[in-house]
């Protein structure tokens, strides 16, 4: 019988973070696989757990999660932890659960504290929708194509992001993505905790002058569709609308069906651009 291979949270902060379930589970398992030992002792010590570790992190995920995978195949049960939160997000985790789906291996979690949630519903900005990116990439062509990418976002964009990089990081965004709402959530849980919520700008003045302590926290506030049809709008506004019409005329759409679309685009009615036609051919 093969062991299972659990994906337990740890604190991101406060040690009360901590579930019951969670402590349980590391005391009863065969194996830690932990990203730094010598962080997740303390965690350990705290509540009493001798269970043995072993390191499981980005630089020795494949070689160290094939030898987990043999150890979960011959009846060990297995608990995966990172340094701070949730498992498999924003480090080697989905390496190992990857691993243990294609060797039939029963994946299971002991859910709990997780800093992007966290600071997603303290942020005073929308929920229902977001977009997780962690940290953004540290090569310059790789971070700038997916700031492009996040341009048109509509959904509230969730970063991570050190205390020394913050500043750089904040005047990319404005250049990017615009002076939007954004709210730096800082040292969650913790007895410091705070959230900083103002316009990207007003973020920049005011880190410029205060600096930055603890890993943060970014939720940047999605693009409006109001500013996407503005911007939809103008950007047609450039063509005339002989050219907006051939532009579907041309993926083979039919005249009275690409009026329809033109209209829709411009914001008009179809009879306006009907008589625009008219007058552009006398």
């Amino acid at each position: 019988m093969t062991g299972t291979l659990t994906l337990c949270a740890t604190p991101i902060g406060n040690l009360e973070d901590m579930t019951f379930r969670a402590v349980r589970i590391l005391k009863e398992a065969d194996l830690i696989a932990a990203e730094d030992t010598r962080n997740s002792i303390k965690l350990l010590n705290h509540f009493e757990i001798k269970t043995p570790m072993t390191s499981y992190h980005e630089y020795n995920k494949m070689e160290k999660g094939r030898r987990l995978v043999e150890l979960l195949l011959a009846g060990k049960n297995i608990v995966l932890i990172t340094d701070a939160g949730t498992p498999g997000i924003s480090d080697p985790g989905e390496e190992l659960v990857r691993m243990c789906y294609e060797a039939g291996i029963t994946v299971t979690a002991a859910p709990g504290a997780a800093a992007c949630i966290t600071a997603l519903t303290i942020s005073g900005l929308p929920t229902r929708r977001f977009a997780f990116e962690a940290f953004l990439p540290t090569e310059k062509k790789e971070r700038q194509e997916v700031l492009d990418e996040l341009k048109n976002e509509t959904r509230s964009i969730v970063l991570y992001e050190a205390p020394h990089r913050l500043l750089k990081t904040l005047k990319l965004l404005l250049e990017t993505l615009g002076n939007r709402p954004i709210a730096v959530c800082r040292e969650l849980t913790k007895k410091h905790e705070t959230v900083f919520s103002a316009t990207i700008q007003e973020t920049i003045s005011y880190y410029e002058t205060q600096e930055p302590r603890g890993e943060c926290v970014l939720v940047i506030a999605g693009k409006s569709r109001r500013e996407m049809k503005e911007e939809s709008i103008a950007m047609w506004k450039e063509m005339s609308v002989r050219q907006h019409m051939e532009y579907y005329e041309q993926q083979g759409m039919d005249r009275k069906e690409a009026m329809k679309s033109v209209a829709k685009d411009r914001g008009v009615g179809k009879r306006e651009i009907y008589r625009s036609l008219l007058d552009d051919s006398e």
